[in-house]
């Protein structure tokens, strides 16, 4: 969860003043939270509540409406301030933005233990899209996004589920299963090398065309802040493209101490208290 609000904040100067290079400063002054970081962390809070569909709609309205600035879509804003409670078709990137904690309560050693995917945190990611985000894409981008990250912990974390063989410090071996996974089970194209898309990629507020692409730039990253480097310099809506690939990155990578405490020093005393809370939560 913090891997997508680093790169939310580090995006956040660049989504209307795109650059197309990994040279920059990481943070500026004005850089600031958007509407990944406030979704990010009603999704965790909806998921300390039970994880009901209720909870998620509850805690999206809680949340947007205590920051009404803070640069929502139009079509989720209309409902964010509305009494409806019904979903509206969209495909947009919204719904993979904001699932990253949804893969943190998927169970890597159920998953080492049996061969089975753990769904439970799959249902949830399902579910955090599907209250707004119920077209089939949007609901994909969602899935394929908190697989990543949920495999990004698996391998990476060396519970690959043979201990007399891990793969956790062969990075491009765990990488490859993950690109296989992905481009298999719901079919995105992550052939494509980060330099062959950023010449041509412009801004797009899809899921299909969002999520594949910080996908790769997770997959061609060295490091934490290589892959948020990565995912800005392609352009486009670089706070979310960032958050995406932050999500991965952490549960890949982790994060370095600077790194997290520049950004959380972004936050105000709620959002601050919503992840002090959500990393007992994931610790228990």
């Amino acid at each position: 969860m913090t891997g997508a609000i680093v790169g939310d904040i580090v995006g956040s100067v660049y989504e209307w003043n795109n650059i197309k290079t990994k040279e920059f400063p990481l943070f500026r002054q004005d850089c600031f939270f958007t509407d990944d970081t406030v979704m990010t962390c009603a999704v965790a809070e909806a998921i300390m509540r039970g994880g009901e569909r209720g909870d998620f709609i509850n805690a999206m309205k809680v949340y947007g409406r205590m920051y009404p600035d803070a640069g929502y879509g139009g079509r989720f804003g209309t409902w964010l301030f509305s009494n409806s409670t019904e979903p509206y078709n969209s495909f947009g990137n919204g719904s993979a933005m904001r699932v990253s904690p949804c893969a943190w309560v998927m169970n890597c050693g159920f998953l080492a233990r049996t061969g089975m995917w753990p769904v439970n945190g799959q249902n949830l990611a399902r579910l955090s899209a599907e209250v707004t985000h119920n077209h089939p894409e949007g609901i994909k981008g969602a899935l394929a996004v908190a697989d990543a990250i949920f495999l990004c912990r698996y391998y990476f974390g060396g519970c690959s589920g043979d201990d007399k063989n891990p793969i956790s410090n062969d990075h491009d071996e765990c990488k490859r299963r993950i690109k296989a996974h992905i481009e298999q089970q719901y079919g995105y194209d992550l052939s494509r090398a980060l330099d062959e898309i950023r010449p041509t990629y412009r801004f797009n507020e899809t899921c299909q065309d969002t999520v594949p692409q910080a996908i790769v730039a997770f997959l061609d990253s060295t490091g934490f802040e290589d892959a948020i480097r990565n995912a800005i310099s392609l352009g486009g809506d670089s706070d979310t493209l960032a958050a995406i690939t932050g999500g991965m990155a952490e549960a890949a990578y982790g994060i370095p101490k600077h790194i997290s405490d520049k950004a959380l020093s972004y936050l105000d005393d709620t959002l601050i208290d919503v992840v002090d809370r959500w990393q007992k939560f994931i610790r228990k």
